[in-house]
This record gives structure tokens, sequence and C-alpha cells, in this order.
């Protein structure tokens, strides 16, 4: 059993990246969106990460390995070339992003609450960029960010050009997950449910690179030996839990919205009836803020089809103004199996890429309510995979005296329910319902 047991972790590492971060983050207060912004204070948030046959990790550029660690302690060390890693300063605030990466900075746009006070149907929403890519500004407190790069040795040809079409498939791993963490934290408060987690890809190098101010100096822009990719290709962002929401949620939710029906949100004329419904194991549309808004553009947080039925601040893509219907890659997509399975990000071959990690709390997610902050701590957890498929998706049938190849899924991630997975093939998300959406999040060319 021990050479068994010693077999199935050998042959993961050969196929997952398995990136574990235990983010214990506790709350002074309330830390809803509108109501309070800092509340959220992070305690410590380890992240361990395996890589898996033909990729190394590396945190500095230079010192590659199969595994890398990265936490509250070594983050402002790990890296002494081109270090702009942050660990959330005092705390952690609810911030909302479309996406888009700032093509000078190399970072990724969020925004903040500038202005908030109630409407007779909901909330009126006004929002500040946040200041992070302001020349000579580093990041900003209130989310966790840093950089991870990733060798992939898959092949000897380096495509300079960027190319979805010549890059590899990545998955999620079905097991990867956010919860209430199990020591500390405090479950069915719902503070799980609006956690977001951003892969910000900024632009690559060769594999055989090895000067180190070169790979951890990588930018948006092509230059030299560098190959950008966020100037065209946007963030994908991860949004666990996208089918709960706890009763609390859901009460505050259906107390405070309103059917909105005309366009000055201080007339109680604007607002009748009751909003659509919100019920746990539905999934219910993200409108994102995707530039400033000032209290002239007259935008509602329960803006959208989903929930007061107002579409007027809604837009197809993101501006100024407006709230748009982000397409979030959802734990129900994670979940999917076989051909439905789909790819999450991209890689090229023979390449070194930069990736920038970001962690923070949607405020526009309706999860984002006044008391889950009572939840105090969270635990993220999630990994990377190149396979799609595994023996349980085609019946694989062992030939006689050969040895039964094992599910590297579920003997390495018992969490995971496959039977439950294959159970449930539809997608969570409703994509392009309001306004649609035109992001690759999965790479763009």
């Amino acid at each position: 059993m021990e050479k068994r047991n010693k077999k199935h972790i050998k042959r993961a590492r050969r196929m997952i990246i398995a990136c574990l971060l235990t983010a214990f983050l506790l709350i002074a207060g309330t830390y809803a969106w509108f109501i309070g912004m800092k509340t959220v204070n992070v305690s410590s948030f380890d992240v361990q990460i395996a890589a898996i046959d033909g990729l190394s990790l590396s945190l500095d550029g230079s010192t590659w390995a199969d595994t890398v660690v990265i936490n509250q302690g070594n983050y402002n060390t790990v890296n002494t070339s081109n270090n702009t890693n942050s660990w959330g300063g005092s705390g952690l605030y609810p911030l909302s992003t479309a996406g888009i990466i700032d093509t000078t900075a190399s970072r990724l746009i969020m925004y903040e609450k500038g202005s908030f006070t109630t409407t007779p149907g909901g909330y009126r929403v006004m929002a500040s960029q946040v200041r992070n890519t302001v020349q000579g500004n580093t990041e900003q407190d209130g989310y966790v960010v840093f950089d991870l790069f990733v060798k992939n040795l898959s092949g000897h040809e380096y495509y300079a050009t960027q190319n979805v079409l010549n890059e590899e498939a990545i998955y999620l791993t079905p097991d990867s997950k956010v919860t209430v963490a199990s020591n500390g934290g405090v479950a069915g408060t719902g503070i799980e449910n609006s956690v977001r987690v951003g892969f910000a890809q900024i632009g690559r190098v060769e594999a055989t690179t090895t000067t180190q101010s070169t790979i951890t100096g990588i930018t948006c822009a092509t230059a030299g030996d560098v190959t950008g990719i966020c100037s065209s290709r946007p963030a994908q962002i991860w949004e666990p839990n996208d089918r709960n929401h706890v009763q609390n949620a859901i009460n505050w939710y259906a107390t405070s919205c309103k059917h909105r029906t005309g366009a000055d949100l201080t007339q109680a004329s604007s607002f009748s009836g009751d909003c659509v419904t919100l019920t746990d194991g539905k999934y219910v549309q993200t409108n994102a803020i995707g530039g400033v808004i000032d209290y002239s553009d007259r935008v509602d947080v329960y803006d959208g089809l989903d929930y007061n039925g107002y579409t007027a601040s809604i837009a197809s893509t993101p501006q100024t103004g407006k709230l748009y219907a982000y397409d979030y890659f959802t734990d129900t997509e994670k979940s999917l199996t076989g051909v439905e399975r789909p790819t999450f990000i991209t890689l090229a071959p023979n390449s070194i890429t930069k990736i920038r990690i970001y962690i923070w709390i949607e405020g526009q997610d309706v999860d984002n309510y006044d008391f889950a902050s009572l939840g105090k701590k969270i635990s993220v957890a999630f990994g990377l995979t190149k396979e799609r498929f595994f023996d349980e998706d085609f019946n694989y049938v062992n030939p006689e005296g050969a040895e039964e190849p094992e599910d590297v899924q579920k003997s390495e991630h018992p969490s995971y329910d496959y039977d439950a997975a294959h159970a449930d093939q539809t997608p969570s998300n409703n994509n392009n319902q309001q306004g649609g959406n035109e992001q690759n999040n999965g790479g763009g060319e």
C-alpha cells in the first residue's frame, strides 16, 4: 500500500500544478461593499505550488523548482528583482474589476467605493479607480497580489508571436475551492461566496532565457525578447461557489431590492414591485464595475436582469459610468468533465510566462452583504492541470496483465466528487445575458 501511495503522488506531480492557498482572513467588523469598506484583515496566507512534468515554477525568475511557497512572511523578500508583490496591507477591501489590465503599468485595473447612499429600491453606487496604475505608485492595500513565473518546456520550438492557437490548454482542477476555514471560521455566513481569484498573464520570453531582470521585468509591451500578452488578453477570473447563497444574504437582498422602472434614483416612482427572486443553487450574474462611476450616471447596485430588471446601466464592454456583465470562470464550469470541460488558461510551449495573481473580495457580488464578515476566516485552494480526460471519462478497461493506471484527480484530490460532477454538466453562467461579454478569458490573439 505504501508503494502504491508513493506512486500516486509521483504521477500526480507529473500531471498537476497544485496551488494550495490557505487564507485566514480575520474580520474586524462588517465589510459589505457599500456599508463598511475595510474590515477583512489578513492574518496569514500560505501559497504552496507544485509543478507538473515539463513545467517549473519560480517566484523570482531565477530559482526554479517543482514546488514554491509564498506567504505573508516572505512575499516581500522572496524576489529581489522587480518585486511588486503586496499582501493586502492592513486588510482586504471589497473591490471590483472587469479584468482589464493597464498596459502601461502592467497591472489589473480595479475599482473601489467612491460614495454610497440608499435609494428607494436599493443603493446608489459611485466608484473610483484604485490608484495602483498611477506612475510611481505601488500596488495598493485591500487585495493580495504576487508574481508567479511558469516555465513550460513542452517542446523545443518557441513561437514569439502571440497567438492562442499555438498555446496549450490548462485546466482548473475540480477540487479547487474556497471555503470557511475549519479552524476559527464561522460557517453559514457566506463570506466565501464573494471571493475572486484573478490570473493576469503579463508577458513571456523564451524558456532558455536566464537573465533574472529580463524575466522579472516582463511587461505588457512586446519589445526585444519579450512578447507582451496583456495588451490583448484580459485576466481570467475564477468565481468560486457561483451557485451558493446563504439565507441571510437572500433575506438582505429581498428586503433592500425593488424592481426599477425609471432613471431617477431619488424618486420612489422609479421603483415598483419585487426584484427577481434570489435562490440558493441558482447562478446570478455579477455585474462588475468596468469604469469610474459618478452620481450623474445613476447606477444602482441591483441594476441588471437578474436583480431589479433595469439594464440601462449595463454595458456590453467595460466602460465609464456603467456596470459590466463579466463572464467569470465558475465552479460549475470547473466541474464539467470530458469534452465539456473548458480551458481555464493557455500557455505557450518552450516559454517562461509571468502571471500576476490577484485575490480580493468582489464588492458587486450579491453575496457580499453586511453580516457576511462574521465568517471571520476562509480557506482558498486551487490547482492547474494539463489533463482534460481521465480514465472515468472514457470508461477505461485495464488490459489483462497491465498495471492499472490510477485517476490522478481521485487519488490526489479526494475531495472531488467525480460522480456528482458527471451528474450535472450544465454551465452555471448565462453568458451575454445582460449586454454580452466579448472577452476571451481563455486567451486572445
